[in-house]
């Protein structure tokens, strides 16, 4: 298990050894200020995808990124290491997953209140992929210019390199589960 205590020091490393600020970084990694010095400090545990970015800001890739600092082959986070979000509209997302190292996956539990539209999402590079698996209530899913309603139980696999959204039309809240594989493009160096 990678210790975000090493990972906060060894990011700090990274970066003052470039000669960055910590405001130049999140720039460079497209994450918050907050964000960052949080994680720098230990204190909070980056997604996958917050990882990436600041790999990326750094100019590695993650795996060497996270050279050295795992200890363990099993990462456990624990629920109160999860990453909790409300967006703007009330809507509600929780990153269930732990941070693997070199693996762009996250399974995100979201709640959509009733009548709330998350709005769209751009297409992912390709070869990006999505699982989403409804738990209660009912979810209007688009991909490209279709819609899917699907109902509590119902589940749909789609690539994640076109453009989607997710929207709950009805009088009653609606959870479901994304699973996502997303690739992206990486910076040379």
């Amino acid at each position: 298990m990678i210790d975000p205590v090493s990972l906060g020091h060894h990011v700090h490393d990274l970066r003052a050894g470039r000669g960055l600020a910590l405001s130049a970084l999140a720039g460079k990694a497209g994450v918050s200020v907050s964000m960052l010095s949080a994680i720098e400090r230990g204190e909070k545990t980056p997604t996958v995808v917050v990882l990436s970015r600041i790999a990326d800001g750094l100019g590695l890739p993650v795996s060497r990124l996270l050279a050295d600092l795992e200890a363990d082959r099993v990462i456990v986070r624990r629920a109160a290491e999860q990453d909790h979000v409300t967006e703007p509209g009330g809507w509600h997302r929780t990153v269930l997953t732990p941070v693997v190292p070199g693996v762009n996956f996250e399974w995100i539990r979201t709640t959509l209140p009733p009548g709330c539209d998350a709005g769209g999402f751009p297409a992912y590079a390709p070869g990006s992929h999505e699982f989403v698996a409804v738990e209660s209530g009912e979810l209007t899913l688009g991909v490209g210019d279709t819609e899917y309603v699907l109902a509590a139980g119902d589940s749909v696999y789609f690539p994640a390199d076109t453009g989607h959204s997710y929207a709950n039309r009805t009088g009653n809240p609606c959870v479901y589960d994304v699973a996502a594989l997303i690739m992206r493009s990486r910076s040379a160096g």
